[in-house]
């Protein structure tokens, strides 16, 4: 085959594959919250919008580095399912570790500075875990 029709196929099974990761990937975050995601980000709520597309953006950066070091499609989904794991558990442990506020009820009242925190955290903890998994 083609070097060019080789790579363009690779290209388009990863983007597939990126798809489905983040589509799985905003399903299961959306669960994990207390509220409706996508009704906060429809009403204008910046903070929702911040900490979907940081959870969204850790993804995209777990699934570039998976797809960097894997051998084939099966194992890139394995490793990527793992960092949505990985990232629900990133959100339950700083939401423990920070009792004096609720991260889910100053999200849906639009804190900025919560989801400000929460987007480094989060993008963060997504190179590590990247890097984990190269």
């Amino acid at each position: 085959m083609n070097e060019y029709v080789q790579n363009a196929v690779n290209v388009a099974v990863g983007l597939v594959i990126l798809l489905v990761v983040l589509c799985v990937g905003a399903f299961v975050f959306g669960k994990l919250t207390r509220y409706n995601d996508s009704e906060q980000i429809n009403k204008g709520n910046q903070a929702a919008g911040m900490y979907m597309g940081s959870k969204l953006l850790g993804l995209c950066i777990i699934v570039a580095m998976v797809s960097y070091s894997s051998q084939d499609w099966i194992s890139m989904l394995v490793w990527s399912a793992i960092g949505i794991v990985i990232l629900c558990l990133v959100y339950l442990i700083f939401d423990f570790l920070t009792p004096r506020f609720k991260v889910c009820e100053q999200i849906e009242q639009g804190n900025m500075a919560v989801a400000q925190l929460l987007r480094s955290v989060i993008i963060g903890v997504s190179i590590v875990i990247g890097t984990f998994l190269m």
